[in-house]
C-alpha cells in the first residue's frame, strides 16, 4: 500500500505541474481572444471537434482495454513485447488515418456545432490545424498506457508539462504579434498567420507530449519497432472488449454535440462554449491531480488482483481509493464552490457568468470522481458492457436536460446546462456502484458511505467558514476586494482556501473520521523522516 501512496504522490505532482502551466495557458489563452468573442467560441469548437473523435475512437476504449491486455501479454516469453509493438503499430496507422480523414472533412464537421457565416468560416479554418491533433492525442495514450502497465506512471503524468509550455509560448507569441483582446485589440480579422500561430501551436504542443514518451522505453526494457503483423496476440480479444467502449464514447459524444450545439445558441456577449470549457478546466483540476492519480496508481494492482480471481483484494483496493478520493475532493469541491468568483474573475472582468457555470459543474465533482473510479474497477475486471450501460443513462438523461435549457434565458443557459450535466453525474454514480456491488458481491459500502456522510458535513462546514470570511474580506459584488483584480482574487482565494482547509480537518476529527488519519499518514511520515534526516 506505501508504493501505492507514492505512486499516487508522485502523480499528483506532475499533474499539479502540468494543471497549475494548463491554468497558465487558459488565463492566457481567454486575454488573447476573450471569453465571449465570435473567435474565443469559433476556436473552442475547433478544439473540441480532434478531442471529440479522438475520444470516440481512441481515449475510452485505450484506457479500457490497455492496461488489462498489457497485464495479461506480461506472461507470455518475450514479457509482452511482440504485442505492445504490434498495438502500438496499429494504433498509429488508425490515428493517421483518422486524423487525415476528419481534416479533410473540417467543414463538415464544424457544421455539426451550431455555428453560423463568419464564425463557421473561422472555426474551419482553425480546425485545419487542430484536427491533426487526433493522431498525437492517440500516440500519447498508447505510449502513456503502456507504461503505466509497466508501472512506470511518471513520464505519462508529467508529458503533458512539456504540451503547456510548449502552448504557453506559442500564445506568448501571439500576443506579442498580434496584440490581446483583453488590452482591446478584439481581432475582427484573421489572417492565416493568425490561426497557424494559434491552433497550429496547440497541435505542436500535442506532438511534443506525444513524442517524448519514446525516450523512455528504454527504462522498462522496451524498444519499439514497427510490425504489422497483426495477429496471433490475441488482439481480437482487446477488439470485444472494445466495442462497448466504442458504444459507449458515441453516447457520451452524441451529449456533448447536443451541449455544445445549446451552449453555442446563446450568441455574442454571453457565457457560451468558451466560457463552459474553461470553467471545465478548473473543475477538471482537482479531478485531475486527485483522482486521476489515485486511480491510476490503483488500476494496474486491481487489474492484477482481477487477473488472479482475488476480489477480497480487489475489493479493499477499489475501498481505500474511493475514500481517498472523497477526503480530498469534497474539500476542493466546498473550496471551489465558496470562491467560484474569485476564480472566475481571474479569467475575466466578466466573472460572474463563468463562475455561475463553475458552480454548477462543482455540484456533480464528487459524483463524477466516483464514476471514474467505478469504470476502471470495471475495466480491470475486463467489463466494459457494463460501463456503457450506466453512461447510456447518463447520456439519456443529458441530453434531454440541456435540450430543455433551450427555454433558459441566454445569461443562464450555460450554467443550466453545467447543472443538468451534475445532475446526471449523481444518477450515474449511484447506478454504476449499484451494478458494480453485484457485479463483484460488495464494494464495502458501509465503510464507503460512512466515510462520505462524515466529509460531507465537514466540507459543509468549511463553506460555512469560507463564506463567511468571503463576505468580511469584501465578498463578491462588483469593486469589492476579492474580485477588484486577479491578484486580489489570487490573495482573497488563498486566505479562504486555508480557513476551509483547517476547519475541514477540525471537524473530520471531532467526528472522529478514521480517512482523516490515513489521508495525512503519507503528509506526517515525510515530515517526521526528514524530522529525523535533519538530526
Amino acid at each position: 500500500m506505501a508504493s501505492v501512496g507514492r505512486a499516487s504522490a508522485m502523480l499528483a505532482s506532475g499533474t499539479l505541474v502540468s494543471r497549475v502551466l494548463g491554468f497558465g495557458r487558459a488565463w492566457l489563452l481567454v486575454q488573447a481572444i476573450g471569453l465571449s468573442s465570435i473567435a474565443a467560441n469559433a476556436y473552442n469548437t475547433a478544439t473540441i471537434v480532434p478531442n471529440s473523435v479522438y475520444a470516440i475512437i481512441a481515449q475510452g476504449i485505450l484506457n479500457a482495454i490497455l492496461v488489462p491486455q498489457i497485464v495479461r501479454a506480461s506472461v507470455n516469453p518475450d514479457g509482452g513485447r511482440a504485442y505492445i509493438n504490434k498495438l502500438i503499430t496499429l494504433g498509429m496507422v488508425v490515428f493517421a488515418g483518422v486524423a487525415a480523414v476528419a481534416t479533410l472533412l473540417s467543414p463538415v464537421l464544424m457544421s455539426l456545432y451550431g455555428l453560423r457565416g463568419a464564425q463557421a468560416e473561422l472555426a474551419t479554418a482553425f480546425a485545419y490545424w487542430s484536427l491533426p491533433q487526433i493522431f498525437f492525442l492517440g500516440l500519447y495514450t498508447l505510449l502513456g498506457e503502456v507504461l503505466n502497465a509497466r508501472k512506470s506512471f511518471g513520464p505519462f503524468t508529467w508529458a503533458p508539462v512539456v504540451n503547456n509550455l510548449v502552448g504557453v509560448v506559442m500564445l506568448g507569441v501571439f500576443v506579442l504579434a498580434f496584440g490581446a483582446y483583453a488590452t482591446g485589440n478584439t481581432h475582427q480579422v484573421w489572417s492565416p498567420g493568425m490561426v497557424a500561430l494559434l491552433a497550429g501551436g496547440a497541435t505542436l504542443g500535442l506532438a511534443a507530449q506525444a513524442l517524448v514518451l519514446f525516450l523512455f522505453w528504454r527504462r522498462i526494457g522496451l524498444r519499439f519497432r514497427f510490425d504489422f503483423g497483426w495477429r496471433g496476440v490475441n488482439l481480437g480479444s482487446a477488439g470485444k472488449a472494445a466495442g462497448w467502449t466504442f458504444a459507449m464514447l458515441i453516447a457520451t459524444q452524441v451529449a456533448g454535440l447536443v451541449e455544445t450545439n445549446v451552449a453555442n445558441s446563446v450568441g455574442e456577449g454571453h457565457a457560451g462554449s468558451f466560457a463552459m470549457t474553461n470553467a471545465w478546466l478548473v473543475f477538471m483540476l482537482p479531478h485531475g491531480i486527485i483522482a486521476v492519480s489515485i486511480v491510476t496508481a490503483f488500476y494496474t494492482r486491481m487489474a492484477e488482483h482481477a487477473h488472479r480471481g482475488a476480489l477480497e483484494s480487489f475489493r479493499d483496493d477499489f475501498s481505500s481509493a474511493a475514500r481517498s478520493i472523497m477526503f480530498l475532493i469534497v474539500l476542493a469541491s466546498a473550496v471551489l464552490i465558496v470562491l467560484a468568483y474569485p476564480v472566475a474573475r481571474v479569467f475575466t472582468s466578466s466573472y460572474q457568468s463563468m463562475g455561475n457555470v463553475l458552480i454548477a459543474y462543482l455540484i456533480g465533482l464528487v459524483p463524477f470522481s466516483l464514476v471514474f473510479m467505478a469504470q476502471r474497477a470495471f475495466y480491470s475486471l475486463g467489463d466494459t458492457r457494463t460501463p456503457f450501460m450506466f453512461t447510456l443513462v447518463q447520456t439519456v438523461v443529458i441530453v434531454v436536460g440541456v435540450l430543455a435549457c433551450f427555454a433558459v434565458p441566454a445569461d443562464f443557459r450555460a450554467a443550466a446546462i453545467a447543472f443538468v450535466v451534475s445532475g446526471a453525474s449523481v444518477v450515474q454514480a449511484g447506478l454504476a456502484f449499484a451494478l458494480l456491488r453485484r457485479r463483484t458481491g460488495g464494494v464495502d459500502g458501509r465503510r464507503i458511505l460512512n466515510g462520505l456522510w462524515r466529509f460531507l458535513v465537514a466540507g459543509v462546514a468549511s463553506m460555512v467558514a469560507g463564506g463567511g470570511f468571503l463576505v468580511i474580506l469584501g465578498g463578491v459584488d462588483h469593486g469589492s476586494f476579492p474580485v477588484s483584480g486577479p491578484i486580489a482574487a489570487v490573495v482573497s482565494s488563498a486566505i479562504v482556501g486555508v480557513i476551509m482547509l483547517v476547519v475541514y480537518l477540525g471537524f473530520l476529527a471531532l467526528l472522529r473520521s478514521s480517512d482523516l488519519e490515513a489521508g495525512l499518514a503519507p503528509v506526517l511520515e515525510r515530515a517526521a523522516a526528514r524530522s529525523s534526516a535533519r538530526r
